[in-house]
């Protein structure tokens, strides 16, 4: 029987997107056990959370001892190193496997080079299946190791002239329900969501996902602000208990003692970069940001924003001193405007869902 490699392959994904909001910052990965000669699956596992066992381990064990000269497919090539767990390569060795099948090739310098430890073992390796859609899933995870930061999507709703919001702040509602309902899927996708301090004064928000279902706990709440915001008990974010508040602020004022006893951290901060940097150590790969232009403003101007989001809703509101999605100075020159690329448009009802990467000019 011949045995379709990509067809396995896309079945170690799906299982892989299981692990979706749980694994940072691990990577998501999926793995089946499959029998050549009928073509029979006789285990299958995703990683689940830190610490736990690795797709492999898992679909390995489900196999059992059929799993002696089957082939295993995963969507990253299999560690070789040890960290929480010992390496999945000796695993694999010793259940016997014949094949292995894997999309992505392991960047970690820790982990890297299992593929060829096993091919020293005598097991045929095959490298490279549908690598693009493996990579897709882990782009945070890559992203990470390179540049030692988050992955970082910007999204805001907007009117088709770019307005966030009116001049007197009022922005509810841009969006409609679907995409309310889209970006709470986001939230439960993503480490933390981040908001400026103007968006905490004004807006009050909860910032947890809401009416869909997420695979862990609720994402880390984040907070950026030139001086810590005033306390109040009234705001949503000081009740950490359903999700973890964090502050970053350039200037920590006597408030800090308030905050500190309602549960949240509060982190004093020189650069926006060094924030994300804190983020990165602390486990963080992948951020949702919803605060308002001056916030966006920031982040694109120091170039770190790495997508966007946009919803963008069937109306004009205008006015000079209304809100914009870039907000301070913007580009000077077209010549210095990032680009999105691999941009996706969707309808939904009244409003599209523009997404796409942003390609910076200094990065050409």
């Amino acid at each position: 029987m011949i045995v379709d490699d990509r067809q396995w392959m896309r079945e170690a994904l799906k299982l892989a997107r299981n692990g979706i909001g749980t694994t940072h910052p691990n990577p998501r990965v999926g793995a089946v056990v499959v029998r050549e000669r009928d073509g029979r699956l006789l285990g299958k596992g995703w990683h689940k959370a830190p610490g736990g066992p690795h797709a492999e381990v898992v679909a390995l064990a489900q196999a059992g001892g059929d799993a002696n000269g089957a082939t295993l497919y995963v969507t990253l090539e299999p560690c070789s190193g040890f960290g929480r767990t010992p390496p999945c390569t000796e695993a694999i060795v010793a259940a016997g496997i014949r094949r292995v099948v894997f999309g992505s090739a392991d960047s970690n310098p820790a982990m890297a080079g299992g593929g060829q430890q096993l091919v020293e073992q005598g097991i045929e390796v095959r490298r490279g299946v549908l690598q693009a859609e493996c990579d897709l899933l882990n782009r945070p995870f890559f992203h990470g190791l390179r540049h030692q930061r988050p992955w970082i999507i910007a999204k805001a709703a907007l009117s088709l002239d770019g307005k966030l919001a009116t001049a007197d702040g009022d922005s509810r509602w841009i969006s409609n329900n679907r995409c309310r309902r889209h970006a709470h899927r986001l939230r439960a996708e993503v480490d933390a969501v981040i908001v400026g301090a103007g968006t905490l004064r004004s807006d009050n928000p909860q910032l947890t996902p809401r009416g869909v279902k997420r695979n862990g706990d609720n994402p880390l709440r984040v907070v950026i602000s030139r001086t810590l915001p005033v306390f109040r008990a009234d705001l949503q974010l000081a009740d950490v208990r359903d999700a973890a508040t964090r502050i970053y602020c350039q200037t920590v004022t006597a408030d800090a003692l308030h905050w500190r006893a309602a549960g949240v951290e509060v982190v004093q901060y020189q650069q926006l970069r060094d924030l994300f940097f804190h983020l990165y150590e602390a486990g963080v790969r992948l951020v949702l940001v919803e605060g308002g232009g001056r916030l966006h403003g920031a982040l694109l101007r120091a170039q770190l924003v790495d997508e966007v989001v946009l919803y963008q809703a069937a109306m004009l509101i205008g006015g000079d001193a209304a809100t914009h999605l870039w907000g301070g100075d913007g580009c000077h020159r077209i010549a210095d405007a990032p680009r999105l690329i691999n941009v996706q448009y969707r309808r939904m009802l009244d409003n599209q869902l523009i997404r796409g990467d942003l390609l910076y000019p200094s990065s050409l």
